[in-house]
């Protein structure tokens, strides 16, 4: 039996190409369960089936090495043979946020021009009202997908032309601070980041992975796409991320989990969820508030890890694995293989636990933004990456996040770190989220002001709320304003509040 092959970090070679990942997994786990989705069990070989017979349409369609082929699917078998396929013939692939309107959509088809789209069928209409710009030569849906066994009209790949440093994989940002850059990501930068992310968390081909969050995150794909394949563990796909989808996820005994902050307080408002068969929660994406982490381990018992990445990373860079309490903005140690400084303005390095700016270097780190030099050149600096984060390194060599450099609020010439302000806020019961964002001040250069969501309404909710402040807070990190609500605050697809929009609403 296939099943008891066990992938290490050290049989993964450096040299492996991820056009050849999927097949390596065949090879090695064929038996094994790979996806457990609603009612279907789908073996390796099941899953090898449909992707041959997608790369061949490909390939008549005039699918060539390097061509973008778009994904625009939700959570379903559908993306993973779209994706593998498109790898089969060395094209690139772009998953596309399953969130996104037509002139969101025709943004990322311009920047990229896709040759080939695999898309739910639902979506078929909002594609053909968008303006193509390039040549499409095919759209495939999930009701061409087949899991028979292929037999016939074996596909060529035409192995000298891969290159391991060429791009594969083509990620687009949540687009918070303007319209989505595209990320570049390489084998290289795909495979450290998998073995970085077996080295951390030790993960073994047992393993069982709840995968609720969209698949079009790069925080899923590093774990249920590009690690899944490499160790040969099984998915558990959740289609939606609702209470019936994730009960009946759970019944299928997976051993780990992965959320965002928002996903990890959606399992708090649910309360009794059957946990029993997980051994590693870890959160990322954002940072976790401490009354979500606290309520969840009231509720379920159990420590979640906080992890650290973005996209231009592959995307992770630390994970605070040890079992100690530590502030929920500890995210560890950086992964195997990465290097971080944290710098002043003038490039200088800190002192230890003296806050600057993270610049993170290692194999993981992307190829540069698609089509944008500019925006390259301003973050990688000598193969050093500039997060964007604002952070110190605490004497235990752990990184701590203060925040985001551009969410930084200097009022009074001091700095405002917004998240210390947030989690305070979060105190009170009454909060659901919270997000602090700077407005333009003619005394002070900038003042905070606190978006509320509000769990009901309650009277004299901004005393109180200024009153938990005051207690806790400098004088010059007081919000000047609470603007409070029952109604949601503007989320990004990817779980994160979306700051853009709330300072748009204060400019306005």
């Amino acid at each position: 039996m296939k099943n008891n092959v066990r992938a290490t970090p050290t049989s993964l070679s450096n040299n492996l190409s991820v056009q050849k990942l999927f097949e390596r997994a065949v090879s090695l786990f064929s038996e094994n369960i790979f996806l457990l989705y609603k009612d279907q069990s789908l073996l390796y070989k099941d899953l090898y089936n449909a992707v041959m017979h997608c790369a061949f349409l490909m390939q008549e369609k005039g699918v060539n090495q390097h061509d973008r082929v778009l994904l625009w699917c939700d959570n379903s078998p559908l993306f993973y043979v779209g994706y593998f396929a498109a790898w089969q013939l060395g094209a690139v692939v772009v998953p596309l946020n399953s969130f996104l309107k037509a002139v969101e959509v025709e943004h990322v088809m311009y920047d990229c021009q896709p040759v080939f789209i695999v898309a739910d069928k639902h979506r078929l209409d909002t594609l053909q009202s968008i303006q193509f710009t390039q040549n499409v030569l095919g759209i495939m849906h999930e009701q061409g997908v087949c899991f028979e066994p292929y037999n016939n009209n074996p596909v060529s790949i035409d192995q000298e032309c891969l290159n391991n440093n060429q791009m594969a994989t083509l990620i687009y940002t949540s687009g918070t601070t303007g319209k989505p850059k595209g990320v570049m990501l390489s084998s290289v930068n795909i495979m450290a980041n998998i073995q970085q992310c077996i080295m951390r968390l030790e993960v073994t081909p047992r393993e069982r992975v709840l995968c609720v969050l969209p698949l079009f995150h790069v925080f899923t794909q590093i774990t249920c796409v590009w690690l899944a394949v490499a160790l040969g563990v099984s998915v558990v796909l959740v289609p939606k991320i609702e209470r019936a989808p994730i009960i009946e996820g759970l019944t299928k005994r997976p051993t780990i989990v992965l959320g965002v902050p928002a996903l990890y307080g959606l399992f708090c408002l649910l309360r009794t969820l059957d946990f029993s068969s997980v051994r590693l929660f870890v959160v990322g994406g954002d940072a976790i508030p401490d009354k979500i982490r606290c309520l969840f381990a009231l509720l379920y018992g159990r420590k979640i890890i906080n992890g650290y990445g973005l996209s231009e990373a592959s995307p992770v860079v630390a994970a605070h694995v040890e079992d100690e309490f530590a502030y929920t903005n500890t995210v560890g140690k950086p992964l195997e293989g990465i290097a971080c400084q944290v710098r002043l303005a003038d490039g200088t390095c800190c002192a230890s636990e003296q806050t600057g700016d993270l610049f993170i270097k290692g194999d993981n780190i992307m190829l540069g933004y698609y089509n944008d030099t500019n925006a390259t050149d301003a973050v990688l600096k000598d193969g050093w990456l500039d997060t964007g984060d604002c952070a110190y390194i605490d004497t235990q060599g752990n990184i701590v996040i203060t925040g985001r450099e551009k969410d930084l609020i200097i009022s009074k010439g001091f700095n405002v770190y917004p998240q210390e302000v947030e989690n305070i806020i979060m105190q009170h019961p009454a909060v659901i989220r919270v997000a602090v964002v700077g407005k333009t001040d003619d005394m002070h250069g900038q003042v905070p002001v606190a978006f509320v969501q509000l769990r009901v309404e309650v009277k004299n909710i901004h005393k109180e709320l200024a009153s938990l402040c005051i207690h806790h807070l400098a004088a010059y990190k007081l919000p000047r304003l609470f603007i409070c609500s029952t109604v949601d605050l503007p989320m990004t697809a990817t779980g994160k509040i979306d700051k853009k929009q709330l300072r748009k609403k204060l400019e306005s």
